[in-house]
């Protein structure tokens, strides 16, 4: 494969780097994606972790994938076979009885009016409020933020264009919206939902890995920005057949029939700059890629502390990227099962149709606003939760390829982790987690222990050097209000475009940034052809 001096390089292979690439061949340009790992993917990667057991190491499910991708990929004869959970959460017996919520809107209403009748219609309610506001956050995920540190008019013309969407959201629904934003997702929650563990429901969403409790200001933003596009209070549970690896490979096939190309196993070590802009990358190993354009998927922290030279940049980006928060507070765990586990209170498993069917989705353990809330209070203090809030999912139940015949995979995100330690360091706290987060499961689905035949643990230290996730933070630093949108990543650097002529960012550090959408790289893109073709 020749590289020899290419138009356009790009840093990494994750899913926004591939639709990136896809993009700009699309409009005949050559992109080359350097990838340092053996297969694309970043963290959408499907893994063997135990003989015969595979699972999506980091990002569990789609997010799901921004239309106008889909579109590019049936486009490009790449096929994705999606699998979507008739649950979107299953709550396991506590001091409340489980409770499925379904993806059908209808039965989902009422297996809630079962249990908590007076909330199954605030339940109908809360769906046509989000549904009201359903276009402007699909809108908002594809919008490149404007620029609030230029006054020129063409930047004064996107903030207008944008508050002209929110207001066509009528009066009622465009102040619910601006309301909503800054609260702390358990203040949304509470004012839905009477019943304790639909509100933790609700608040789980909103505060996924981040190093914030449900009681955290803006936490709401966050909840919004994943579930609102598709008008539902609890985010979708799709993913593709094979696990998040098919997507990749299916991403960066249509990006190869489009002419890009790219190298695994080429890591880029350096990004090379001269007389202020930049001037190619160099490779580890030494060989050097020379080029006008370079687009990096790789963490904010990582592209412009890591692979510049501080020297090269303005003081007072250098200042605000050592400031940009980018600790993560979250592990995963992965387990190879000799059978399903049964949880409390779901169908029992003589009726294998119905097990399976609640246990398709999302499994929340932490069913209050406090339980969120304590777990928060250790990690505010560099300690891991001794009760921590644990999101697991049984990805075998609807695809049982990933596992043998009978066999189970269940993967686990535990919060809080915090990257920073209090006391001691991952290295030697590793061995810890496991034991904590199986029995913290026993409560829920007694005798999985006895299930286990291995397993796999990721701490936030082996997040970061595995992954390349600076901190170990799987959003490319913490998505909170100071750190999100116009000021995503940091302030002056919103709109794709990095510090240098030439330098631009698609990564999750960039708008919108949460979740496996695509939606950065696509904008990323649309930029990077703007300014080409402005000369």
């Amino acid at each position: 494969m020749t590289t020899k001096n290419p138009r356009i390089v790009i840093i990494g292979a994750g899913i926004n780097s591939l639709v990136a690439a896809l993009v700009l061949a699309r409009k005949g340009l050559v992109p080359v994606v350097f990838e340092r790992g053996a297969a694309v993917g970043g963290v959408a990667v499907t893994e063997e972790f135990h003989p015969g057991f595979r699972a999506s190491m980091v990002a569990p499910m789609a997010g799901p994938i921004a239309p106008a991708v889909l579109a590019a990929l049936e486009a490009a004869g790449q096929r994705v076979d999606w699998l979507e959970s008739p649950a979107r959460l299953f709550l396991p017996e506590t001091g409340n009885p489980a409770l499925a919520l379904w993806t059908d809107p209808g039965a989902c209403a009422a297996a809630i009016e079962k249990i908590f009748p007076a909330d199954a219609g605030r339940y109908r309610d809360l769906r046509a409020a989000l549904a009201a506001t359903r276009g402007f956050f699909r809108d908002l995920l594809v919008t490149t933020p404007p620029a609030v540190d230029d006054l020129r008019s063409a930047e004064l013309l996107r903030a207008a264009r944008l508050g002209f969407r929110l207001r066509r959201l009528g009066k009622r629904t465009m102040v619910r919206v601006l309301r909503w934003l800054p609260m702390p997702v358990a203040d949304l929650a509470e004012e839905w939902f009477a019943a304790e563990p639909l509100r933790a429901a609700v608040a789980a969403r909103g505060i996924f890995a981040a190093t914030m409790g449900p009681r955290s200001p803006g936490t709401s933003a966050r909840l919004l920005l994943q579930v609102a596009p598709w008008g539902e209070p609890f985010a979708p549970p799709v993913v593709p057949r094979g696990g998040m690896g098919a997507l990749a490979a299916a991403v960066a096939g249509a990006a190869r029939v489009a002419g890009a190309q790219i190298r695994t196993g080429a890591e880029v070590e350096k990004i090379v700059v001269k007389d202020g802009r930049v001037a190619g990358v160099a490779l580890a190993g030494g060989e050097e890629i020379r080029c006008p354009v370079v687009v990096s998927g790789a963490d904010p922290a990582r592209t412009l502390v890591g692979l510049i030279d501080p020297g090269q940049l303005p003081p007072s980006v250098a200042h605000q990227v050592r400031h940009y928060r980018t600790a993560g507070s979250v592990a995963r765990v992965h387990l190879a099962l000799d059978a399903l586990p049964r949880f409390r209170g779901a169908t029992a498993p003589s009726s294998t149709a119905g097990a399976a069917a609640e246990l398709a989705g999302r499994i929340q353990i932490g069913c209050s606003i406090e339980a969120l809330e304590g777990a928060f209070d250790a990690a505010k203090y560099g300690a891991v939760s001794a009760e921590p809030f644990l999101e697991a999912t049984i990805p075998t139940v609807l695809d049982p390829s990933l596992a043998p015949a009978g066999k189970h995979v269940l993967s686990v995100w535990m919060q809080f982790a915090p990257y920073r330690l209090r006391e001691g360091n991952w290295s030697a706290r590793a061995g810890s987690l496991l034991p904590l987060i199986l029995a913290t499961l026993e409560a829920y689905a007694p005798g999985i222990s006895g299930l286990v035949l291995g397993s796999r643990v990721l701490t936030p230290a082996d997040l970061e050097q595995t992954y390349a996730l600076t901190g170990g933070h799987i959003f490319h630093g913490e998505l909170a209000m100071d750190q999100m949108f116009a000021l995503r990543p940091v302030f002056g650097m919103a709109r794709y475009r990095g510090p240098l002529a030439g330098l631009y960012l698609c990564g999750a550090g960039t708008h919108p940034g949460i979740g496996v959408t695509g939606a950065s790289g696509w904008n990323a893109a649309r930029e990077i052809l703007e300014d080409l073709r402005a000369g």
